[in-house]
């Protein structure tokens, strides 16, 4: 695609027009234990005096994070935990705590289930902003707010808070958000959601903030049942049935051997769809009036949508985890087969079983096994400790300050240093510009997916261009009329990863609004690429002859909405002061 080539050729040009600048960032600088004490206290980390009277500071000491949050300290929480299997009714009993509260907020591990939570709490006329790393939708009195737990505010009040999906602290990459979360959220009723396994865990780290814990456990409210054999033949397949695999390769595959049967048509979701796109998916595959009455996904479904799934049908019992092939753990495999048969469908009873009589042992046993025990939560350091860190060493390079840091760190038994390697990648990206700490600190933070070429190309020119000019317009990276539905695979790889582009500005605009103006053009040109990877979806599978199916307009269409957007963005930028 012509915006992926541009950003290709613009990310190459920029690294080595860029690199000279690396000797003129470092500065030197020294601090007394005098000067530290100030910049300590400055920071807001006056809890080391409590535990470096001594005099000598160790700002790698991560052994007491529960007194980052002097705010959550100063109150005596009371935390229940809600944990249960998946359709056991957990989350709704805290959301109704919540929507009863004065004040309060609610975090998820994803967009499409804040966003759910705060349209639910809007619906019953408790005003509720949306709050998420690409969205704001603040609503005018609201005293509630539906948040990513990433974007959760821990330095306000609140009567009640809700944290979804707390087993999440134990992941290796996101887990410390969830910590963080835990720990800092300042609220009166902290309500906790989540898988069993993390309830020795939880009861541990609370044991030092004083809070009073109470476990309340759930059982699931509809029955889900293993089957005894596997699906055999693709026309066993009929509706509601969900086939999950783990590559967009697989679950294209999937889609066309059983739209070939010529019964069902087939809805997909994986992580790799924008969340709007994943959205309709769900909606169309629950419609009753719809032709899509399959499903085939990845562990995507695990999550965040709301499902009528008579039955889960695993392709395989392996994934690629981004190191290596493995099997599924046992709370993965119960993960997703809970989303089967939810209560108030019209699927009363799930089912769940395996495409290879192969698999049908590992999915027994887990289904029988408990959830292994969470060991340990997340951690990472604030800003600012990295940012003492930094001055002590007398240096403004990120990634020798994040990887020393994270070498020298010191932790208690109930914690772990969040896996890191994708920030130090962008650390070694964002260390060749003339920038400052925090905005090289914001850069790695971002959800950028260091994993995709093209993502990565944007970040870089991204950096480039704030870093050379202080502002980065969309201008300089799209060309009106270039997005167009994918005729190929890898044409719709690439529109992904050109949405993933538009949601790294749009994130970065809410951080540095002034030096990212064009936030409303990258949303609708988000939008354009929801639109156009929806048509490919509609087109990519086997059609009856003589109709077309739900689609929302041809691509010319399109292709004009495209083009005039665009044109009249490049009429208002043009007409502005240089």
């Amino acid at each position: 695609m012509a915006v992926a080539a541009l950003l290709r050729r613009r990310a190459l040009s920029s690294v080595h027009a860029v690199s000279s600048c690396r000797n003129a960032v470092c500065v030197r600088c020294h601090f007394s234990n005098s000067d530290l004490h100030s910049i300590a206290n400055s920071a807001d980390l006056r809890f080391w005096r409590g535990y470096h009277n001594s005099g000598k500071f160790d700002l790698t000491d991560m052994t007491h994070p529960h007194m980052w949050y002097p705010k959550a300290r100063e109150k005596k929480r009371n935390v229940y935990l809600h944990v249960g299997p998946t359709n056991s009714g957990k989350t709704y009993n805290a959301l109704k705590r919540l929507e009863a509260s004065s004040s309060g907020v609610y975090c998820g591990p994803l967009r499409l289930l804040a966003r759910e939570v705060a349209q639910r709490l809007n619906k019953v006329d408790v005003p509720c902003n949306l709050i998420t790393g690409q969205e704001r939708d603040e609503i005018e009195g609201a005293k509630h707010s539906s948040v990513t737990v990433e974007m959760a505010d821990v330095t306000t009040e609140y009567q009640c808070a809700v944290i979804d999906e707390i087993q999440m602290v134990g992941c290796k990459s996101r887990g410390f958000s969830f910590t963080r979360a835990l720990l800092g959220l300042c609220s009166d009723e902290l309500h906790v959601c989540g898988d069993p396994a993390a309830v020795p865990l939880i009861q541990r780290i609370l044991e030092a903030t004083g809070d009073l814990v109470t476990v309340q456990y759930y059982e699931r409210l509809s029955p889900l049942v293993p089957m005894k054999s596997p699906l055999g033949s693709f026309s066993n397949i009929k509706a509601g049935d969900c086939l999950v695999t783990f590559s967009r390769k697989e679950i294209y595959k999937l889609k066309k051997r059983i739209e070939m049967e010529g019964k069902h048509l087939c809805s997909v979701v994986y992580g790799s769809l924008p969340p709007e796109t994943r959205t309709k998916q769900a909606t169309m595959f629950n419609d009753d009036t719809s032709d899509l009455n399959v499903l085939v996904a990845s562990d995507a479904i695990g999550m965040g949508l709301n499902l009528n799934i008579s039955r889960i049908i695993f392709s395989t019992m392996m994934k690629f985890d981004g190191f290596s092939f493995r099997e599924l753990t046992v709370a993965e495999i119960k993960q997703i087969a809970g989303r089967a048969g939810r209560y108030g469908s019209k699927f009363p009873v799930g089912e769940v079983t395996c495409l290879d009589a192969e698999d049908i042992p590992l999915l027994h046993s887990a289904m029988k096994s408990p959830s292994p025990i969470i060991e340990r939560a997340g951690l990472f350091p604030t800003f600012d400790l990295l940012a003492l860190y930094s001055r002590l060493h007398g240096t403004d390079f990120f990634h020798p300050v994040l990887e020393r840091f994270l070498e020298k760190a010191k932790l208690s038994p109930d914690y772990f240093i969040a896996e890191c390697e994708d920030m130090l990648k962008v650390a070694a990206i964002v260390d060749d510009f003339p920038l400052g700490l925090y905005d090289k600190y914001l850069f790695c933070i971002s959800p950028v997916d260091m994993r995709d070429d093209i993502s990565v190309q944007g970040l870089v020119q991204f950096a480039e261009n704030y870093a050379r000019k202080g502002i980065v317009r969309l201008k300089e990276i799209f060309t009106p009329g270039t997005l167009q539905v994918p005729k190929t695979h890898n044409q719709l790889k690439e529109l992904e990863s050109v949405h993933k582009v538009l949601e790294l500005y749009v994130w970065l605009s809410f951080k540095v609004e002034d030096s990212f103006p064009d936030r409303e053009v990258a949303a609708s040109q988000k939008s354009i690429c929801s639109m156009l990877i929806e048509e490919y979806l509609e087109r990519s599978g086997w059609q009856p002859q003589g109709r077309r199916r739900f689609l929302r307009g041809p691509q010319k269409l399109l292709r004009e909405y495209d083009v005039s957007q665009m044109r009249k963005y490049f009429q208002e930028v043009d007409g502005r002061p240089k």
